[in-house]
């Protein structure tokens, strides 16, 4: 929480003096004793006030409280949709996405993560799709019709090598294309676009490779969060030759996070489909909001009014009454 005006705060020295004051009535004895011939009446009025009579403090120094916060105009981060958003999800299909240490295949687990991610996002949200193996295929520009995304989801299919640097520096020409930055100097701040890179092994082809893709992702100031699919004892079987080799594809998982580290972004990883598609689930969330702060002294004010008028009633309820 923040506040429009923090000094403002210094008013919670009333409520904190009011209840020293009030512990300290409570603890100084009478200065006299009063005459009453009712003893009957006494007794009532001592078992009815004890644990009555603080309550009602405590609802009013609560509403002092509160008001006290209230002048200092509170404020909550809440998340909402960005402007002109736009994802790129960067999809590695080399032969390694066949393996089957991720249900039904990694391949299949991808496509229906990364479809539930864009049914997910906020319809203004603009998705694009780039497939990579030798090279990185833009399968969707960034688009909000979500029919032609699903297309292309369907579409992917394994390839042969894995090109990482090249496919992050298409990435990050789509976001600058999409969001109108493509002619922004270097190192500024492309608030309203995001790569996610998901991966299942190391580069194996291409001309950049995977820093010198992110060093151009951190200078147009695009994140590229990226996803470590997979487990390090998943096999492929390659036939070579005639003959079939079974082939172990770990994922690279240390330059994923170097590559997300370099570019601010998150780094995670999917070892199977339901991890995927949690992962996919929170990036849903990170990548296509952003947390603006909103003032709630209403809402302060609302309960303040509330508290006193509870403690209001209760006095009255419970007041003494000589018969």
């Amino acid at each position: 929480m923040t506040f429009g005006s923090p000094l403002l705060l210094v008013s919670l020295v009333v409520p904190v003096a009011a209840t020293l004051v009030y512990l300290w009535i409570e603890r100084t004895p009478p200065s006299g004793a009063i005459s009453f011939p009712n003893l009957a009446v006494v007794a009532s009025i001592q078992g009815r006030s004890s644990w009555r009579r603080h309550l009602v403090a405590v609802l009013v120094l609560s509403t002092l409280i509160l008001l006290c916060v209230s002048v200092a105009r509170p404020k909550v981060s809440r998340a909402t949709p960005v402007d002109r958003s736009t994802v790129v999800l960067v999809v590695d299909v080399s032969v390694s996405m066949n393996a089957v240490d991720v249900t039904p295949s990694r391949l299949e687990a991808a496509r229906k993560a990364i479809g539930s991610f864009v049914d997910r996002v906020p319809p203004q949200v603009k998705i694009g799709l780039i497939a990579f193996s030798d090279e990185p295929v833009v399968l969707a520009s960034p688009t909000t019709d979500k029919e032609a995304l699903r297309g292309a989801i369907a579409s992917l299919a394994p390839g042969y090598g894995t090109a990482i640097g090249d496919a992050v520096a298409r990435g990050v020409d789509l976001v600058r294309l999409s969001t109108g930055e493509e002619g922004a100097t270097a190192g500024a701040a492309t608030k309203a676009g995001a790569v996610v890179l998901l991966s299942d092994g190391s580069q194996t082809r291409g001309i950049l490779d995977p820093l010198q893709g992110a060093d151009i992702a951190r200078q147009a100031g695009i994140p590229v969060h990226t996803i470590a699919l997979g487990t390090q004892q998943g096999t492929v079987t390659i036939n070579r030759g005639g003959v079939d080799l079974v082939v172990l594809v770990p994922p690279d998982r240390l330059t994923l996070a170097r590559i997300a580290e370099a570019t601010g972004a998150s780094t995670f990883e999917a070892t199977d489909a339901d991890r995927l598609a949690a992962v996919y689930k929170q990036l849903g969330r990170v990548v296509a909001t952003e947390k603006k702060p909103r003032e709630v002294t209403s809402a302060f004010v609302l309960a303040a009014a509330s508290l006193l008028a509870a403690g209001i009633g209760l006095a009255g309820l419970w007041a003494p009454r000589l018969p």
